[in-house]
Formats: structure tokens, C-alpha cells, sequence
């Protein structure tokens, strides 16, 4: 049997500041984002949605998606974790869950981000996070399927997460 993937071991921060254990996520698909509500790919956070509630409504138990909101890059999430919740909520509508504001780079990286990106390096093999909305897509077995740009529109990787999900561990 394979060994488990360390990405169950992470527990990183909720909203409310308190340990979210990766492991709630064994056997599912997790899309994993940085976010930023004050960024020019900020719009994204809709795709993001409509992506979370098509996928959900064929495969309601088996998928996620995990936004963290980073101030790294242009101070582009000034607000409090309150204030982020809100406006996700009050201008995209989202449903999915928005974590505790993180940091992606450098010394005070979550230890998660540090796995992704060692996981699944940045073009040229860069390790590290260039700017919001990059995205992480994690299979059910808890291994790093892709990486996407913040360029990258969250529908367009809809086709990707559903032969994900179809896939049989």
C-alpha cells in the first residue's frame, strides 16, 4: 500500500483561527487558492464559485475547494480575517471555505504552501508563490495533480478537476 500523503498531516488555520485538520479532506479533490480581495484577478473568486457549485452538484461528498487569503503581494488583503469572510460573502457569494489569512512566502510560510510548492514547482522549478490567485489542485490521494498561474481562469480547469474526481484511487 502506498504511504498516506503528508498533505493530511497539515492543520492549517480556519477563519476563526482554529486548527482545520487536512485530514477532514481524505479521499476527496481539493482546489486549493490564494486569494485577495483587493487584486485585479480578484473577479476570479466567481469562477471560483461557479466552479465549486457545478462540481458539488455532481459530486456533493468528493470535493473542495480551500481559499487562503494572503497581504504578500501589493498588500492586496489588508482587511481581518471578518472583513475578508464579508466581502467574499457579501460580493461573490462564495460558499466555499475562505481560511485564516496566511503567508504563501518566505520565513513565515504556512508549512502547507512550503509542501505545495516543493510538490508541484512554479515554471523554471521556482518554489515559490508569484502572485494571488495561484492555484493547487490535490487528488484523493493527497499528491499534488497541477499548478496553474493566477492567469488562469478557475473554469477553465473545471474539465481537469472532473477526470480528477472520476478517477478510482
Amino acid at each position: 500500500m502506498a504511504s498516506a500523503s503528508p498533505f493530511y498531516d497539515f492543520k492549517p488555520l480556519d477563519k476563526k483561527g482554529n486548527e482545520k485538520p487536512l485530514s477532514d479532506y481524505k479521499g476527496k479533490v481539493v482546489l486549493i487558492v490564494n486569494t485577495a480581495s483587493k487584486c485585479g484577478f480578484t473577479p476570479q473568486y466567481a469562477g471560483l464559485e461557479k466552479v465549486y457549485k457545478d462540481i458539488k452538484a455532481k459530486y456533493p461528498e468528493d470535493f473542495e475547494i480551500l481559499g487562503f487569503p494572503c497581504n504578500q503581494f501589493g498588500s492586496q488583503e489588508p482587511g481581518s480575517d471578518d472583513d475578508i469572510q464579508s466581502f467574499c460573502q457579501l460580493n461573490y457569494g462564495v460558499s466555499f471555505p475562505i481560511m485564516g489569512k496566511t503567508n504563501v512566502n518566505g520565513d513565515q510560510a504556512n508549512p502547507l504552501y512550503e509542501w505545495l510548492k516543493a510538490e508541484q514547482p512554479g515554471l523554471l522549478g521556482l518554489k515559490m508563490v508569484k502572485w494571488n490567485f495561484e492555484k493547487f489542485l490535490v487528488g484523493r490521494d493527497g499528491k499534488v495533480k497541477g499548478r496553474w498561474a493566477s492567469t488562469t481562469k478557475p473554469e477553465t480547469l473545471e474539465p481537469t478537476i472532473l477526470a480528477e474526481l472520476e478517477k478510482k484511487e
